[in-house]
C-alpha cells in the first residue's frame, strides 16, 4: 500500500506522543514492504527548540519519505494551515490511504474524501478539553472531530472512554488501538549523576510536555508538603505554554529538591526512567500517554491521577490519587515513599506491560484496518 501520515509536528521527534507513534507506525509499516510519506512540519515553531534540528533537513528516514511541510508560527492557525497544505500535497500523491492523526489536522480529511480517497483518522484524545486552547480554538477543534466521525472511513481511538464518547455523541462506531511500547535497555544513572546529581532510586519523575492539563503544579505543591530526601525531576519542554511553565519555574525554584531537566531523549531519557523510583503522571486529561506506557516498559512504581485514560493504562499495576486533588495526591505521594510494598514487583508490571502494548500489534492492526478501508468499495458517511 501507498500510505500517507498527516497530524504531527515532525519525525524523527519526541516533542509529543503523537510523534512518537507516526514515527513507530510508518517505521514499522515501511519494514511490513509498504510505501509511507509524512508530511512533517516546517518553520519556527515555539516547540522547535525541543526538536531535533535535523529533522528540518531529512527527506527520508528509515525508509520513510518525508514532505516538509510550510506551516506558520502561530498557535491558533499552526494545525488548521499545515494540514490544508498538507492535504493537498498529498491529494496529487496517488495514496491507497491518508492517515490523519489528531482532532484539529481531521478537519481537513473531507477534501480527500471527495475525492474518493480513503481516509483513516487517530484521535489521540479529546483535543478540545485541554486548557490551553481558548474558545476559537475549542470550537474548530470540535468541527475536527465531527468531520471525523462524519467522513472518515475509519476512526481510531486509543480508549474505551473515547470510544464510548463517539458512539454516544455522534452514534459513530470506531476501532480500539492502543499504543505501544519498545523492549527497553536499561541504563546506569552516567548523564544524570554529572548532570543533575541524581542517585539511581533516589529520585521521583514527571516526563512529559509542560502543558496545564498535564497537572505538573499539583504535583510540584503536593511534593513541597512531603518530607522525604528524595529529589523531584520535572522531564519536559514547553508546547504553546510559555506562561504555564513560568508558573512551574516559580514554584520550583521554592524546593532545592526540584530539579528541572529541560527536552530529555536519548540515553538521558533512558538514564531517567530506568533509575527512577517512582513515575508520577498527574494529568487532568489524557488520550493514552506515551510516557506512562514507557515508565510501565521500565517496571517503574507508578502513581497517576485516576482518569479513566490512565487507569485503563495501567489497570492494578499503578497507584491512583483523585484527579486535581493535591491533597490526595500529598498523601499518596508520602504512601508510595514509604510502602514500597504496594506495588507489584518491577518484572510484574514489565509482563503486564510488554503484553499489552505491543507496536507490532499495533501495526498489524492499522495495516488490517487500512486494507478494509480500500476494499470498502461502496462509500456512506457513517452519520
Amino acid at each position: 500500500m501507498k500510505i500517507a501520515m498527516i497530524g504531527h509536528k515532525r519525525i524523527p521527534s519526541r516533542e509529543g506522543g503523537i510523534e512518537v507513534v507516526v514515527e513507530e507506525l510508518s517505521t514499522r509499516l515501511v519494514q511490513m514492504g509498504h510505501s509511507v510519506t509524512v508530511y512533517n512540519r516546517k518553520g519556527k515553531h515555539v516547540s522547535d527548540k525541543n526538536a531535533d534540528l535535523d529533522a528540518h533537513k531529512l527527506k527520508t528516514y528509515k525508509g520513510i519519505r518525508i514532505v516538509h511541510v510550510p506551516t506558520p508560527s502561530n498557535k491558533a492557525m499552526n494545525a488548521i494551515v499545515y494540514s490544508f497544505i498538507a492535504t493537498l500535497f498529498a491529494l496529487v500523491g496517488n495514496y491507497d490511504v491518508i492517515h490523519y492523526h489528531a482532532e484539529g489536522p481531521s478537519m481537513m480529511l473531507m477534501i480527500p474524501h471527495f475525492f474518493g480517497i480513503r481516509t483513516i483518522a487517530t484521535i489521540h484524545g479529546l483535543d478540545w478539553q485541554r486548557s490551553k486552547w481558548g474558545g476559537l480554538a475549542t470550537r474548530v477543534l470540535k468541527f475536527g472531530e465531527m468531520i471525523a466521525a462524519r467522513y472518515a472511513d475509519e476512526v481510531i481511538v486509543l480508549s474505551t472512554n473515547v470510544q464510548q464518547y463517539f458512539k454516544d455523541t455522534y452514534n459513530r462506531e470506531t476501532i480500539y488501538i492502543p499504543n505501544g511500547v519498545n523492549r527497553t535497555e536499561f541504563r546506569d544513572p552516567d548523564i544524570i549523576a554529572n548532570r543533575f546529581g541524581l542517585e539511581k532510586e533516589k529520585y521521583i519523575l514527571y516526563l512529559g510536555r509542560l502543558v496545564p492539563e498535564k497537572g505538573v503544579t499539583y504535583l510540584l505543591e503536593a511534593f513541597s508538603k512531603v518530607k522525604t530526601d528524595m529529589k523531584l525531576v520535572i522531564a519536559g519542554g514547553t508546547s504553546h505554554s510559555d506562561e504555564y511553565v513560568e508558573q512551574i519555574k516559580e514554584l520550583a525554584a521554592k524546593d532545592d529538591r526540584v530539579v528541572m531537566t529541560g527536552f530529555v531523549q536519548g540515553n538521558l531519557l533512558a538514564e531517567l526512567y530506568s533509575n527512577a523510583y517512582l513515575y508520577v503522571l498527574p494529568s487532568d486529561v489524557e488520550g493514552m500517554p506515551i510516557s506512562l506506557l514507557e515508565a510501565m516498559s521500565y517496571g517503574r512504581k507508578i502513581l497517576t491521577s485516576n482518569i479513566p485514560e490512565n487507569a485503563e493504562a495501567c489497570g492494578e499495576y499503578a497507584m491512583y490519587f483523585k484527579k486535581s486533588s493535591v491533597r490526595d495526591l500529598t498523601k499518596k505521594l508520602k504512601d508510595a515513599i514509604g510502602q514500597p510494598e504496594l506495588f507489584h514487583t518491577m518484572d510484574e508490571i514489565m509482563d503486564y506491560c510488554y503484553t499489552r502494548f505491543d507496536w507490532n500489534k499495533v501495526t498489524g492492526a492499522s495495516a488490517r484496518l487500512y486494507i478494509d478501508a480500500i476494499l470498502n468499495v461502496e462509500r456512506i458517511d457513517r452519520v
